[in-house]
């Protein structure tokens, strides 16, 4: 009866407290721009390039699709006011999947331990942090990436427990597993950063297992088969699930968008409204060729010219050549013998061929000479030089296809390409580094002396020329497996070049856990801003501390003593007092609890990318988790009244801090904190806060 009263209050006040003027503010929020957009080209089947994977996005735009959104709204920037379309239904929906996570976390917390006190507290510190709150009601992929996640450990802990009390091969048992399976293949597919619960998950079937191997009642075949139901359920079928979400994603998005020119060529082909799409062009490359050059490797942009000139101090100040992700008339080029200007008959370009590119749009030629590259330094400037088609030596290029033969054709899409520079001695190569404001943030291209160059290979993506007979490229389009492969290679190497943008709040891993600053999620006369609720926070990294002192003084007084072993679950050593199994079971909880928050914290110290707050709520709900359980186990020790005492001023605090901060959540107006006559001048407990 407690069990389930406690359950229906945290349901009660979970639904209350999320799904309050959900729809408020009727504008853009934050990062709403970004996801609301993709849920939009989902509807409309446009492709398009992201760093992650397609689940949330694809959820996303399913729940605005059945709840009568069109998939017109642009989603331009920030505080776009919504004017009657039907956001309510995505925001609604996300607003659902991190509303679970309170009552699914108290469920998992209650596996973990059989403590009531425990689980209720757990569920109250995600329940009562105004960051949880804020960051789980917009159009956002943290709500379904929390949601999976804190599903998987959820199920992680039923199944661990159905194993303790030998209810292992039971329907329930396989449907757990099957279930955890199943939200470890979500979890990833929405972020990458799925895969820290996957090892978390991991480490713990392990775990299992030995505590399977170690019980000398059951044959050795248990464990065996216990090994084989996990691989299928947790490995196989995650497999699975992971690869059909991609062809669905793959399948739904099936014409031209912008995200056409990070995939190859092959790639393209496959998208309705490409201009490779049931393309019909010649199949041979010959002189007087209007081309475009895209870059081989993966996520290589197109060979790039415009009017502009390289500043001063950036080498030659003569037009700049850089690679750019998008199609446009400045990526076309006119292929020319290497002496004159044109040729009368039709001459196919083959093997060892000196060409020059004059760029169509500005008439200069490709171009390279003895000047350091603007960004790197150790290799050549590639600049477009000459007038009306005219200029010198230096726009000489040897064309080479890469394992080819004297004689060999060059042929469209399919051959790999080197320029090889003449009189320089170098490779045409893009280097992966972003040009500055001048470059319009665009790729850097240079001659690389290093002809062994990987990013020195190009292909030719259009080859318009009448002279020659078309052939329809359609038979060139790769299958599922290979878009599968190189739509991962281009999503990783996204994420690992991801940089700030100007003016940007970005944050480092050390700020996340004491809740340094937040980060505005709606800046206009209704301000909402994401920080953490300090009471909740502040008492966590307590609570992470105490839990290491405790676990480390537990485990020297057992390795000094005899007593029976820590590490049985309780209710399975007949040698271990009942107090001291209800001990352990809960240290047993709280380390794996901090095995969660450490796994999905850590890793971002050694991360390149660009990182931000947001990035620190899946480690927060392991952190709270640990709370819960941690304040069960220190006051257990306290006489009856004065544990009651504490815990009913501990849940005090928690609702009050949530009264306190909720401005924060629901929105503020009028002066900033930091401003005379502010009614939250009173909040601001740090100066780095910024409400």
């Amino acid at each position: 009866n407690w069990w389930w009263l406690l359950f229906g209050v945290i349901l009660v006040l979970t639904i209350g407290t999320r799904f309050y003027n959900v729809t408020v503010p009727d504008h853009v929020c934050w990062d709403e721009t970004h996801f609301g957009k993709m849920g939009s080209w989902y509807i409309n089947r446009t492709f398009f390039f992201d760093v992650h994977p397609p689940l949330g996005k694809m959820l996303i735009g399913l729940s605005g699709y059945l709840t009568g959104y069109d998939g017109t709204y642009p989603f331009d920037k920030p505080g776009d006011k919504y004017n009657g379309t039907h956001y309510e239904g995505m925001r609604i929906f996300c607003t659902a999947l991190g509303a679970a996570i309170v009552p699914m976390s108290f469920h998992t917390v209650w596996d973990m331990t059989g403590s009531l006190t425990a689980s209720t507290f757990a569920a109250a510190y995600i329940l009562f942090d105004i960051g949880m709150l804020i960051l789980n009601r917009y159009i956002l992929l943290d709500p379904p990436l929390i949601f999976f996640m804190t599903a998987s450990v959820m199920g992680m802990a039923r199944v661990s427990r159905l194993t303790r009390e030998a209810s292992s091969f039971t329907k329930a048992w396989w449907v757990w597993l099957a279930f955890t399976g199943s939200m470890l293949a979500c979890t990833i597919s929405v972020k990458f950063v799925g895969l820290f619960v996957v090892l978390l998950v991991g480490l713990h079937t392990a775990s299992d297992l030995w505590d399977v191997l170690g019980d000398l009642s059951l044959p050795i075949s248990q464990t065996v088969r216990q090994l084989i139901a996990r691989a299928l359920t947790l490995i196989v079928l995650p497999i699975i699930l992971y690869s059909s979400f991609f062809y669905i994603h793959l399948t739904v998005l099936n014409r031209s968008g912008s995200g056409d020119g990070f995939y190859s060529s092959g790639f393209q082909s496959n998208l309705i409204g490409n201009s490779l799409y049931n393309v019909s062009m010649p199949r041979q490359v010959a002189y007087g060729a209007v081309v475009t050059l895209k870059n081989h490797k993966t996520g290589g942009g197109y060979l790039h010219s415009h009017n502009h000139l390289y500043p001063k101090g950036f080498g030659a100040r003569q037009q700049q050549v850089t690679t750019y992700s998008h199609k446009d008339d400045n990526n076309k080029w006119l292929l020319k013998p290497y002496d004159k200007q044109a040729l009368e008959n039709v001459t196919l370009i083959k093997h060892g061929d000196l060409v020059r590119l004059e760029h169509l749009q500005t008439r200069r030629n490709l171009h390279s000479h003895r000047e350091q590259g603007p960004v790197t330094k150790k290799h050549l400037q590639v600049t477009c030089y000459g007038e009306e088609g005219q200029g010198d030596t230096n726009d000489v290029w040897m064309v080479q296809i890469v394992g080819g033969k004297a004689g060999q054709v060059v042929e469209t899409v399919t051959s790999r390409l080197t320029f090889y520079h003449y009189i320089e001695r170098c490779v045409l190569t893009t280097t992966n580094k972003q040009l500055p404001k001048w470059g319009f943030e665009q790729q850097e291209v240079t001659c690389n002396p290093n002809i062994r160059d990987k990013a020195a290979q190009w292909n030719v993506e259009d080859n318009q020329f009448d002279k020659l007979p078309s052939v329809n490229f359609q038979v060139y389009a790769p299958g599922f497996i290979s878009r599968f492969f190189e739509s991962h290679a281009v999503m990783l190497q996204g994420n690992a070049g991801l940089k700030p943008k100007e003016g940007e709040v970005t944050s480092r891993p050390w700020q996340w856990p004491i809740n340094y600053r937040g980060q505005f999620f709606s800046g206009s006369d209704h301000r909402v801003y994401l920080l953490g609720n300090p009471i909740i926070w502040w008492s966590n990294l307590v609570f992470l501390a105490l839990f290491l002192i405790i676990f480390g003084v537990e485990i020297i007084r057992y390795q000094r003593s005899s007593a029976p072993s820590p590490t049985v679950p309780a209710g399975t050593n007949p040698n271990l007092p009942t107090a001291d199994a209800t001990k352990w079971q809960l240290l047993r909880a709280a380390l794996w609890l901090f095995g969660g928050w450490l796994i999905h914290y850590l890793p971002f110290y050694a991360m390149g990318r660009v990182l931000y707050f947001h990035h620190y709520f899946p480690a927060l709900v392991f952190n709270s988790m640990l709370a819960g359980v941690m304040l069960d186990y220190i006051t257990a020790r306290l006489p009856g009244w004065l544990r009651h005492a504490c815990l009913g001023t501990a849940m005090a605090g928690l609702v009050y801090s949530f009264v306190l901060f909720s401005p924060l959540a629901y929105g503020m107006s009028g002066p900033f904190s930091h401003e005379p006559n502010s009614t939250l001048a009173s909040l601001k407990w740090m100066s780095s806060w910024e409400f």
